[in-house]
């Protein structure tokens, strides 16, 4: 089955707001078996959106518009779709009422304008909005339902979520797409296309067929798996045995087959050792010990960080010698392996990791450019172990691939070294 989503509204179409319904309709419609095929943002031209509602209807089997059922003029998709259907729109005196009321019931006058929100195409049928003024509706057209929602996600949610269940899921018969998503490291996307691609082609002819989708992102390569069954458990079996493959040919560089980010994988195997971390940063300021406490629950496993940008603080707080820091300066192997060290030494964790680096854009020299970053990796009981890399990119970039790696290191360590820690 196949779907069109289409988000109105011209305030979409600036860069001061973002389409978020569209996702959470994708994500609800793909677990009743809707693939979607198109979704579009429309400005608020009803000649425009009439356009687009009408090429839908020539394939779609749902067309899911959110937004533009507002009171003002500029509120076009009741109009739209009405003029697509030629058919007239007609006032629901029922729905005029249930609006004055609730502006009643604070204290309020309805104005006049909010009688276009009672406005209905002929034939539509009304649904119930909770959360706010405007109904939502429901149209059938040969094998298309079109469904109008209105724009505000606290109302469009929960009717979004009631159509749904009581329209579009009983259809379904327990059919829908359901998908993997395997996260993969320290490997370029040509490299993992070379090896993965013979393997998923292969899967497209199978009984329950899988696409698969390769996603090349900062610092990681994503390989997304979509089945269509006619039930979850028969998918999870088809999925399972895909990932199975997958892991058998990737190897090590797989650190993910569920979704989970790095640093919740990285969460769970400290909790998992019953090891706490501790970490040291210069050039990310924080942001390591952000990504590691993003995950809920990490005070478990978390003990305690040290943002040590001047090297003073190094010294004061990490125990780095100031001689260290004169010969090797700050972004340095000896330097990064001191801040480890001091890391473990002035806390109870039993792992620790210290980066200090050139984030630029300014700060690089010739021996030392924009970019170069040193690691500390320590553990208790083991020797602990640096590494230098160069970045490419702006300063967000430097920063986000920092701590990437440094959360890659941890995981390869715990991994490596798994009475450490």
């Amino acid at each position: 089955m196949h779907a069109c989503i289409i988000a109105v509204g011209s305030e979409l179409l600036t860069p001061f707001r973002v389409d978020t319904n569209s996702l959470a309709i994708t994500e609800r419609l793909n677990t009743i078996g809707y693939a979607v095929r198109l979704k579009t943002i429309v400005g608020d031209t009803v000649d425009e959106l009439a356009q687009v509602v009408s090429s839908a209807l020539v394939w779609a089997d749902l067309i899911v518009l959110t937004g533009g059922l507002g009171p003002t003029e500029d509120d076009v998709t009741r109009d739209a779709v009405a003029r697509v259907l030629q058919v007239p729109l007609e006032e629901d005196r029922a729905v005029v009422e249930r609006i004055r009321a609730r502006f009643a019931r604070r204290g309020m006058t309805m104005p006049d304008i909010n009688r276009r929100q009672a406005m209905v195409p002929r034939g539509a049928t009304l649904l119930d909005n909770a959360n706010g003024t405007a109904p939502g509706l429901w149209i059938e057209r040969g094998r298309t339902a079109i469904v109008l929602l209105p724009g505000p996600p606290r109302e469009m949610t929960s009717m979004l979520d009631a159509v749904i269940a009581e329209r579009l899921a009983p259809k379904s018969g327990g059919a829908g797409l359901f998908r993997r998503v395997v996260k993969i490291t320290g490997r370029t996307e040509s490299d993992v296309d070379q090896q993965a691609q013979p393997i998923y082609g292969a899967w497209t002819s199978r009984a329950i067929p899988i696409s698969t989708t390769i996603l090349a992102m900062l610092g990681q390569i994503e390989l997304h798996l979509t089945a269509r069954a006619e039930s979850r458990a028969s998918a999870d079996a088809a999925l399972d045995a895909a990932v199975a493959e997958l892991r058998t040919a990737l190897g090590d560089a797989v650190y993910s087959v569920d979704g989970r980010p790095l640093e919740a994988v990285v969460g769970d195997l400290l909790r998992a050792r019953r090891a706490t971390i501790a970490v040291a940063e210069s050039c990310t300021g924080g942001l390591l010990a952000s990504r590691l406490t993003d995950v809920p629950g990490s005070s478990e496993y978390v003990e305690r960080g040290a943002v040590c940008y001047s090297n003073r603080a190094k010294t004061e707080w990490l125990g780095v010698p100031e001689a260290l820091l004169a010969t090797h300066g700050a972004v340095s192997e000896p330097v990064a392996r001191a801040m480890a060290d001091g890391a473990l030494a002035r806390s109870e964790a039993g792992v620790a990791v210290a980066v200090t680096g050139i984030a630029g854009p300014a700060g690089g020299m010739p021996d030392k450019p924009v970019g170069m970053v040193c690691f500390g990796w320590a553990m208790r009981g083991l020797a602990t172990e640096v590494e230098t890399v160069h970045f490419p990119g702006d300063r967000a970039a430097v920063r986000a691939l920092t701590v990437r790696h440094a959360l890659e290191g941890i995981l390869i360590r715990l991994d490596s070294h798994p009475t450490g820690g």
